[in-house]
């Protein structure tokens, strides 16, 4: 016989976070635990990450969801929670843990035994230009090749400005640049500063425009100088018909993949197997969640055999995160199996 617990915790950042919705400095998430009565020592953990203002299951009602979830963890089965995208993924989490032996090991495999790593993006944060500068000097120092950069907070010139600075430097063969407006611009805009943006060989632009104009992303999507990534515009929506309808409408380069914003795994599985017979590109990326859901997403994504670098570089943001085997070395990834977690942290 199952039982299941959910504990609030709040993550504190280490440095205020600008995003083109305003500065973060702390992230609300929950986490279950799941174990068998006959040998409650032995327990699966995972993070309902919601994503206040962003995700599609931020409603009222979400703790409610939480404690029926745990009551009722004996019949729950995922896909029922399919509206509840960061409860499904905690659950999948859980009861993955629960299965293989309660000690963090989601998908086992090369990557958990420390033997393979995983490349990452360095994500630069909004800031001021000299801030935002800084950090990509402080990326490119530790040996990343592919840097992404939050735009649309500060002025655009000064953001093409950073991106002329750095091309100056750097060629495309030597760094990767990934940027991702959040939905900052507007239909009207977006091609102009699209044309703008490809001088400096961009890799590819994260959501230019706001979510839910597919005929309008549909339009940039034909016509763009920069491959264009779906972020934002993947969220809330959860039946393979509609996934077919919005892939078909927008014909995107790429997709991104956020299991707890997504679906949890088995509904960004489901992206992904859409998006390959598209010829789509994909990645996967994190969404502030701790190293619980971090660990969870990165040995999924190992399993994935990308190619690209992936966007898995959170785990340092946090001054209260999990202490956790995963190590950030570089432009890499990895999980260390000497190393131990320390869930204590956790109250439930």
């Amino acid at each position: 016989m199952l039982q299941a617990k959910y504990s609030k915790y709040i993550l504190r950042f280490k440095q205020p976070s600008g995003t083109s919705r305003g500065v973060l400095t702390e992230k609300e998430t929950w986490f279950i635990k799941v174990w068998d009565s006959k040998q409650p020592e032995i327990f699966g953990l995972g993070e309902c990450a919601v994503f206040r203002g962003l995700g599609a299951d931020d409603r009222p009602g979400y703790e409610d969801k939480l404690k029926e979830v745990c009551l009722r963890i004996n019949e729950i089965d995922p896909p029922s929670l399919s509206e509840w995208s960061s409860i499904r993924f905690g659950v999948e989490t859980a009861l993955a843990d629960l299965e293989n032996g309660g000690k963090r090991l989601i998908f086992p495999s090369t990557f958990t035994e420390g033997g393979e790593t995983i490349e990452i993006n360095g994500l630069i944060w909004m800031g001021d230009r000299e801030t935002m500068r800084q950090r990509i000097v402080e990326k490119l120092d530790a040996g990343f090749h592919c840097i992404k950069l939050k735009i649309g907070a500060i002025d655009f010139e000064s953001e093409l400005n950073l991106l002329h600075a750095i091309r100056s430097q750097f060629s495309k063969e030597m760094v990767e640049l990934r940027v991702d407006a959040n939905g900052a611009f507007s239909p009207e805009e977006a091609p102009r500063k699209l044309e703008q943006l490809a001088r400096y060989d961009i890799h590819s632009i994260e959501q230019p425009i706001r979510q839910g104009q597919w005929q309008a992303m549909s339009r940039l999507c034909r016509n763009t100088p920069i491959p264009i990534a779906l972020d934002e515009e993947l969220i809330g929506i959860n039946e393979s018909h509609q996934k077919i309808e919005m892939l078909d409408t927008i014909c995107p380069q790429y997709i991104i993949l956020k299991p707890s914003l997504a679906g949890g795994f088995a509904g960004s599985q489901e992206w992904i197997n859409l998006s390959r017979e598209r010829n789509i590109g994909w990645w996967v990326t994190s969404a502030l969640e701790s190293n619980i859901g971090l660990n969870a997403i990165a040995q999924w994504t190992f399993t994935l055999h990308a190619s690209m670098p992936q966007g898995l570089g959170t785990g340092q943001l946090y001054t209260n995160n999990i202490p956790s085997p995963l190590e950030q070395t570089g432009s890499t990834i990895r999980y260390c199996p000497t190393s131990k977690w320390e869930t204590d942290l956790i109250q439930f």
